[in-house]
Order: structure tokens, then C-alpha cells, then sequence
């Protein structure tokens, strides 16, 4: 792991108030975990940027070492870490999510 995708990843983390790190895209996920996620992003009516992980190793590997957490997706709000696919659907069910994206003043789109 370089200091140089550890200092992108931290970049891109900074420059979108809603980031998902997946496999795939929002239009073509990668793996069901992804699409998840995605689907997950669309009810709430955000807008949120994403990285396909499978286009760059160094940000696939370095991204579970930025965010200490060993799976794929990763969700960042504000620069914070959130969480995977799993606890996504945990806090979408509970009204967290939302309630997280109001909190950060992360705008719905919709």
C-alpha cells in the first residue's frame, strides 16, 4: 500500500459530501453487495459519487486499510466512514441513514 493511494482515497473522501466506494458502477454494480448499496443511495434521493474499485488495485486494497474495514462497499458521508452494504441496510431500515444524511446537510436530489 502506497502513501500516494492512501493520499487519493483521503482526496476523494474529502471532495464528495457522499462517497461509495464499489465494485462496479452505480449503473453496472459489480457484485450484489454494490447494487445494494446503490439501490440503498436511490431511495434516499441523494447524489453521491462513487469509485469503481476494480479499476484501480491500488485504491481496492488501499481502501480497506484507509477505512480499517476489510470489505467492498464502503460508504463515506462528510468524510466519515459509515459502513458496508450490511450496515447500510441496518440504518436505511431504522431511518438512520436518512437521518444521518439530514444531520451532515447532504441535500436530497429528489
Amino acid at each position: 500500500m502506497t502513501d500516494d493511494s492512501q493520499a487519493r482515497i483521503a482526496d476523494l473522501v474529502s471532495k464528495n459530501d457522499v462517497l461509495l466506494f464499489m465494485k462496479g458502477t452505480p449503473l453496472f454494480p459489480q457484485c450484489g453487495f454494490s447494487s445494494r448499496a446503490v439501490a440503498i443511495l436511490d431511495h434516499l434521493g441523494v447524489e453521491y459519487g462513487s469509485v469503481d474499485v476494480l479499476q484501480d488495485q491500488g485504491v481496492r486494497q488501499g481502501i480497506k486499510e484507509f477505512s480499517d474495514w476489510p470489505t467492498i462497499p464502503q460508504l463515506y458521508v462528510k468524510g466519515e466512514f459509515v459502513g458496508g452494504s450490511d450496515i447500510m441496510m441496518e440504518m436505511y431500515e431504522a431511518g438512520e441513514l436518512a437521518e444521518l444524511m439530514r444531520d451532515k446537510g447532504v441535500p436530497a436530489s429528489v
